[in-house]
């Protein structure tokens, strides 16, 4: 398949390649590149997990506040004279 055929595709059928290929690419994750940073990030996590220096939070407790730290908050406050 080129790139043209691939264009001409419905979303369904483009949505079922993607599929195939994640699912290929998820059976075989030795295959996948690790990027130096995202092995720093894990081994740093670890670590602190071992050492008992890290917050485990349930993931319901995580749903729970995680919308909170994305609001909106103002930039600035308007001073009352």
């Amino acid at each position: 398949m080129n790139i043209t055929e691939l264009h001409n595709l419905s979303a369904a059928e483009k949505l079922k390649i993607i599929e195939a290929i994640w699912g290929d690419l998820v059976g075989d994750e030795n295959s996948l590149p690790t990027l130096a940073w995202h092995e720093t990030k894990l081994k740093e996590t670890e670590q602190k997990f071992l050492a008992e220096n890290i917050e485990v939070l349930d993931w319901q407790q995580v749903k729970n506040e995680l919308p909170s730290q994305f609001e909106q908050k103002p930039k600035f406050s308007v001073l009352q004279p």
